[in-house]
């Protein structure tokens, strides 16, 4: 029997869907619907044009084409693509912003090192698969 990467998993907020709390996964998030809460993904967050989150936002690649309020940290490397609305802080690795995205907040650029939040992410992920 094939064992499936868990970091292959791609997640859906659909337009419309309107999600509250503390959102994790081992794979990638792409937000076309509203979060209310924290977002970690231990590989990709992409925010649609349509997407909203108000809270956190932590993962290794992010792409925001819509709205955020609140801390962005990449790993790697943050988008800003040219609808995109972010107010708060980012921290990344990598930064690109295009032109017409809207920036509010302070911006620190550092090597992944410094962000162990997602390793952590990691390690619960593999306990709690151990625990099943």
């Amino acid at each position: 029997m094939a064992t499936k990467d868990a970091g292959s998993d791609l997640n859906l907020i659909a337009a419309g869907t309107v999600f509250e709390g503390k959102l994790r996964t081992p794979g990638s998030i792409r937000v076309d619907g509203r979060i209310v809460g924290e977002v970690m993904a231990t590989q990709n967050v992409s925010i649609g044009s349509g997407g909203d989150i108000d809270g956190n936002v932590s993962a290794k690649n992010i792409t925001v084409g819509g709205k955020t309020n609140g801390t962005i940290i990449a790993q790697e490397k943050l988008i800003l693509e040219s609808s995109a609305v972010v107010r708060g802080d980012i921290k990344a690795a990598k930064l690109v912003v295009n032109e017409g995205a809207v920036y509010d907040g302070r911006c620190s650029m550092s090597d992944a090192k410094a962000m162990p939040n997602l390793v952590e992410l990691k390690q619960d992920t593999r306990r709690a698969a151990e625990e099943r």
